[in-house]
């Protein structure tokens, strides 16, 4: 017995029902919790059928993640043996069959159908432009150095677009870019520590990066994000007469939080699971409540004039 199945053998097993949910990554659903609902946020509508349509949207894209996710770990299952961490993912490891990764794909892809179809009636071409995407990211994408890293940050940018598809807003095109360029911030990262750890054998997209390049990229990525974040807040967030003075309470925890995240991936060695480093960060932690009460106090007052007349005089 090799290594690493003596490390999969000695490795507690949690039984089929948490093999079956770990393949969904439950914990990246986040990603979709926080950003499909954003223009309800941006739009200002907090109807109970803005909500509803949301909510829908929401659904569909974890669902189509799930999918996502059980495409890419079965594509994946060779290489995956290969990484220190992948290879105890449930069809990596051997827990769970690829026949029956197949059929528990397949049953989520009929029920994602069916929540489309019954769906309130929105486009959802968002959707199946992600899920397109990922497609082609599984067969070619993923292995084209750059345009990889590109492919997974657009999917993100697209659950923004379809949260303003299900409630009807305009497209704010600033808040969309900087979901863009926080995602390709966030993906360099974990390229960054997937070239430190495994190396090419893993992600043959790897040999077109060097630690030099992802060292660069960050620092372009996270100025992209400070400038396109920023100005969405001066231009286009429903801030009202009180964008200015967002503006400037805003950008030391903007700065703060992109700083704090470079020294976690460069100097700490982090960034290799972007969600939990996330979560888990107490600095980015403080910082992001911080940037939620400059932002969230001046979207009250913007939408109660009342209110900031009487706080303000």
């Amino acid at each position: 017995m090799g290594v690493i199945e003596a490390d999969l053998a000695a490795r507690p097993r949690p039984g089929r029902i948490g093999d079956l949910v770990t393949l969904l990554r439950p914990l990246h659903s986040v990603k979709s919790l926080l950003l499909v609902p954003l223009p309800l946020l941006d739009a200002g509508q907090w109807t109970l059928t803005a909500l509803a349509h949301a909510a829908w949207a929401v659904a569909g894209f974890v669902l189509a993640g799930a999918c996502v996710y059980i495409g890419n770990d079965l594509a994946d299952r060779h290489r995956d043996r290969l990484h220190p961490v992948k290879r105890h993912r449930p069809i990596a490891a051997g827990r769970v069959s690829v026949r029956a990764a197949h059929l528990y794909r397949t049953l989520l892809v009929v029920l994602l159908a069916l929540i489309v179809a019954a769906g309130p009636g929105r486009p959802y071409w968002p959707l199946l432009a992600y899920l397109a995407l990922n497609v082609a990211y599984s067969r070619s994408l993923k292995h084209v150095p750059l345009v990889d890293v590109g492919a997974v940050a657009l999917g993100f940018a697209l659950r923004v677009v379809q949260g303003y598809a299900a409630i009807g807003a305009p497209i704010s095109g600033w808040l969309v870019v900087t979901v863009f360029s926080l995602s390709l911030l966030l993906i360099v990262g974990k390229r960054r520590r997937e070239l430190l750890e495994s190396g090419p054998d893993h992600r043959p997209a790897l040999r077109g990066y060097s630690v030099e390049l992802t060292d660069h990229l960050l620092q372009f990525a996270a100025v992209l994000s400070a400038v396109a974040g920023l100005v969405y807040v001066r231009t286009e967030a429903p801030l009202g007469p009180y964008g200015p003075g967002a503006l400037v309470l805003a950008t030391p925890f903007v700065l703060f939080a992109l700083f704090r995240y470079l020294q976690v991936v460069l100097v700490d060695g982090g960034g290799g699971d972007p969600v939990r480093g996330l979560l888990g960060d107490r600095g980015l932690a403080v910082t992001a409540l911080g940037l939620a009460v400059v932002l969230g106090t001046a979207f009250v007052l913007a939408r109660n004039p009342a209110l900031a007349a009487a706080l303000l005089r």
